[in-house]
C-alpha cells in the first residue's frame, strides 16, 4: 500500500465513532419494542434511527449552536430544533420512573457535574430499566464552552452506578491505549495542515511510520492504560 493510501485511509477512519454507532446499534435493538427512552442530551437526536421500535423523547439544554470560541474542535452549525424537553440535564420536567430506559452517550463531559446529572437520569429511570451511558476517557476539548472534564474510567461507573441503586450489566471498553494513540497520530495532518507546510509533510511521513510501529498493535492488552471511552448498560434496582 502507498503512503498516501494509508494516509488517506486513516484520515476517513472514525474507529471511536464507529466502534460507539455499532454497540449503541445493538444495545437498544435489544430493547423491548414499545418500550418507553429518554435520549438525554440528545443534541442533534443522532440516535433516533436506532430507536425507531421504540417510543422515543429527547432532551436538551439546546444552548450549543454548533460554534463557539476560537478553541477547541466545533461542528460548525449545529440542529436542536425538534428536541422534545427542553432543560437542564440536571432537572428534566418528568416524574420520577417516567422512562423504561435513558440513553446518554457523549453527554457527560459536557456538563459541569457530571454525578448530579446521573442521579437525575438515575431519577427519572423506571425500577428494572435500563440506563445506557457512554463518555470518553479521553478526547480532545470540542464544543467550547461547554467542555468541562474527561477521563470517566470504569471504576467511575462501578462506583456511582451502586451508589444509585443499579447494578452493571456490562461495562466495555471501546478501544485500546494503541488505538487512541493511533488516533491521535492520524489527526497530526490535519492540525499542521495550512499552518505549517514544513510541518505537514513531516507529519505525513509520521503517520506512515506509526503506521508499522503503532497499528499491529491495536487489539493488543494494554493492561486498560488508556481507550477511547467506556460503554455501559445499568438496570435499575430499586
Amino acid at each position: 500500500m502507498r503512503v498516501k493510501d494509508v494516509i488517506k485511509a486513516a484520515l476517513s477512519t472514525d474507529e471511536n465513532l464507529r466502534n460507539r454507532r455499532q454497540w449503541l446499534k445493538q444495545v437498544l435493538g435489544q430493547l423491548p419494542a414499545g418500550s418507553s427512552i429518554l435520549d438525554a442530551g440528545a443534541g442533534e437526536r443522532q440516535n433516533r434511527p436506532l430507536c425507531a421500535h421504540l417510543r422515543y423523547t429527547s432532551q436538551d439544554f439546546c444552548r450549543y449552536p454548533g460554534t463557539g470560541p476560537d478553541v477547541g474542535l466545533h461542528k460548525g452549525a449545529w440542529n436542536t430544533q425538534g428536541v422534545d424537553i427542553v432543560s437542564d440535564i440536571t432537572s428534566i420536567p418528568v416524574p420520577d420512573a417516567a422512562f423504561d430506559a435513558v440513553l446518554c452517550s457523549e453527554v457527560l463531559e459536557h456538563v459541569p457535574d457530571p454525578i448530579v446529572a446521573l442521579r437525575e437520569l438515575c431519577r427519572v429511570t423506571a425500577p428494572g430499566g435500563s440506563l445506557i451511558l457512554t463518555a470518553p476517557f479521553s478526547s480532545m476539548v470540542h464544543s467550547a464552552p461547554y467542555y468541562f472534564s474527561s477521563g470517566f474510567s470504569r471504576y467511575w461507573y462501578e462506583h456511582h452506578l451502586k451508589l444509585n441503586g443499579f447494578e452493571i450489566l456490562e461495562l466495555s471498553r471501546n478501544g485500546s491505549w494503541h488505538d487512541a494513540l493511533w488516533q491521535e497520530v492520524t489527526r497530526l495532518p490535519v492540525m499542521h495542515r495550512g499552518v505549517s507546510p514544513i510541518g505537514f509533510a513531516a507529519s505525513l511521513v509520521f503517520v506512515a511510520l506509526a503506521y508499522v510501529l503503532v497499528r499491529p498493535f491495536r487489539s493488543s492488552n494494554d493492561k486498560e492504560l488508556g481507550c477511547f471511552g467506556w460503554h455501559c448498560v445499568a438496570r435499575k434496582t430499586v
